[in-house]
């Protein structure tokens, strides 16, 4: 462009410009069915929770589930208001319609609605090929249509906008058996479940059991699968591997007040005003993988009786031994109310939430103390528990650990003595801690002491070659009565032959025992109460402050010893 002014400038005309449209309007594409909906549930529990949700919030009594494994088939009916021409079309198959826009909370039922922003029900085209939804009104005719996904992708390449997308019509007579007797509510069949969620059948039940509290709590909802009404019974299996429970005051539930009536221990938590809810922990981790997919049950956060968020421990950043043999649910109706806290997946609430921020800090602190107990729980039933936890030493829950492993060989449960014997073992347990860690201590240093002797090759005096003679008669007399003739002892040295106080005898040459401070003083102290504990009797309390003191130093002048043996 020249200067200012000089004749190669060009000038426009804006008047002459053709005018742009005053107004602007929306144009959507169909392919945002494949962003808010096929692509972006990815649990199979939260796509049938938005169909059973729905049937909820219409106010049903009843939802029936259907499985054919055989032809990939599932259908969720319900007994719920259904739907008229007008709603099927202008509430249900609009895109974003919610009824809490309309300014309610609750159905005309009374209860609390758990749609909120009305794309929910596009999960329902993420776990099939094709998807029927039927619904009629009390009185009324069925109306419904088929959602054909291999229709829907060539209309999404087409680029076509909602509008130019007709639902394909619905064949009735292929649901005749759903529809006989059905006076009002909505039915939806499956066809062509993706492989991945027909894994999921086999343990359907379970999962529903699990996750859709409302309908195990309130009496007036009820789910079936073939026939079937879900109750906690169904969560049998994981109740038998529960242990102990921490629940809040006064919790009407009943997997926890009558499913979990057996566990081991039950303490009374509090979680905050306004929650509720139970942390429950099980015999081992795997009791806590429930389904061939290889999901783990959690510690999981329930709105209005509905799964919000799976393993809420996640947030908390720790990670403890404890955590995984717990889970639990976590109850927070309070989190619906005016504000929008929930991701559009509905597999969560949104990150940064400050009222749930609030309660995560919280739930930390109950938590800790949680584990806290968890851990001499565990070891009041004799059960492995928690090594991070520091309340005793590593030696005495090593010992703990093995005596535990030993002991249960002899507390079969289904053992008519198991009573008697189980007392028994309660009984050895406090001794079994301290002998069990003494033996170690005694095989360890023992051993390294011979391994100076070799070192060094310090040879045997008179003494150690008495008493090598002496126990070598005591052998072969005994292996003679035994009817032995293998070979006991590892190894071609006679040093296995000696005890604490030889090898200390040979390792401290031309020191009085009597005058000087040495491992020889220390290992004639150690001997009777050393033969005591080799020969698996109990010590009274004195000699095992005695054995502790005394192995300590032998302990500190074996260190000494080995710093020398270069």
């Amino acid at each position: 462009m020249g200067a200012r002014g000089s004749s190669d400038e060009k000038v426009y005309n804006f008047s002459a410009m053709p005018q742009q449209p005053q107004e602007f309007t929306f144009s959507m594409s169909l392919s945002v069915l494949n962003h808010l909906g096929r692509n972006l549930y990815r649990s199979f529990t939260t796509v049938l929770g938005e169909a059973i949700s729905n049937a909820w919030d219409a106010d049903a009594k009843d939802v029936c589930v259907y499985i054919d494994k055989e032809k990939g088939t599932l259908v969720v009916k319900d007994n719920g208001t259904g739907m008229a021409a007008l709603d099927f079309q202008n509430k249900f198959l609009k895109i974003g319609y919610s009824k809490r826009k309309e300014g309610d909370t609750k159905s005309p039922g009374g209860r609390p609605y758990i749609g909120r922003k009305g794309i929910g029900k596009l999960a329902l085209l993420s776990c099939a090929k094709k998807v029927t939804i039927i619904s009629k009104v009390k009185g009324g005719e069925y109306v419904g249509g088929v959602i054909d996904n291999s229709g829907l992708d060539d209309a999404i390449t087409n680029d076509l906008t909602p509008s130019d997308y007709k639902l394909e019509k619905v064949e009735l007579a292929s649901l005749k058996k759903y529809t006989d007797g059905h006076k009002h509510g909505t039915i939806i069949r499956f066809d062509g479940i993706h492989t991945g969620i027909k894994a999921h059948f086999e343990f359907l039940k379970k999962v529903v059991a699990l996750y859709f509290r409302f309908a195990l709590i309130d009496d007036a909802f009820n789910i079936f699968i073939d026939g079937e009404k879900i109750t906690y019974k169904h969560l049998s299996d994981l109740a038998k591997q529960t242990q102990f429970v921490w629940h809040t005051k006064g919790m009407v539930d009943p997997f926890l007040n009558k499913g979990l009536a057996k566990a081991k221990e039950k303490k009374i938590i509090s979680l905050g005003k306004g929650v509720r809810g139970f942390i429950a922990s099980v015999e081992m981790p795997k009791d806590l993988t429930i389904y061939s997919t290889g999901e783990r049950v959690s510690i999981d956060l329930f709105v209005n009786g509905r799964l919000r968020e799976m393993d809420i421990v996640k947030h908390l950043s720790i990670a403890k031994v404890a955590e995984n043999y717990m889970y639990g649910q976590i109850h927070i109706d309070s989190l619906d109310d005016a504000e929008d806290r929930f991701t559009t997946s509905r597999e969560g609430i949104v990150p940064d939430d400050q009222k749930y921020l609030k309660f995560l800090k919280d739930f930390r602190k109950t938590l800790d103390t949680i584990i806290r107990e968890w851990d001499p729980l565990r070891r009041k039933y004799r059960q492995d528990g928690n090594p991070e936890d520091t309340s005793i030493s590593k030696k005495d829950r090593k010992s703990d650990e093995l005596f535990n492993a030993v002991a249960g060989e002899y507390t079969k449960p289904k053992s008519k003595s198991s009573g008697v014997v189980g007392g028994w073992v309660d009984d050895l347990a406090n001794d079994a801690r301290f002998n069990f860690s003494s033996y170690a201590e005694c095989f360890v240093s023992e051993n390294l002491i011979r391994k100076y002797v070799q070192k060094k090759k310090i040879p045997f005096d008179k003494d150690a070659k008495e008493a090598v003679a002496k126990w070598k008669k005591i052998e072969r007399e005994s292996k003679a009565k035994g009817n032995l003739s293998i070979g006991i002892r590892k190894g071609s040295s006679n040093l296995g032959y000696l005890a604490m106080n030889d090898l200390a005898k040979l390792v401290d040459k031309g020191k009085d025992p009597l005058k000087d401070a040495c491992l020889q003083r220390d290992g004639n102290e150690y001997k009777p109460i050393r033969d005591a504990l080799a020969h698996t009797s109990l010590l009274t309390d004195v000699a095992k402050k005695k054995l502790t003191s005394v192995y300590e130093n032998i302990k500190g002048r074996v260190q000494t010893l080995l710093a020398g043996a270069k």
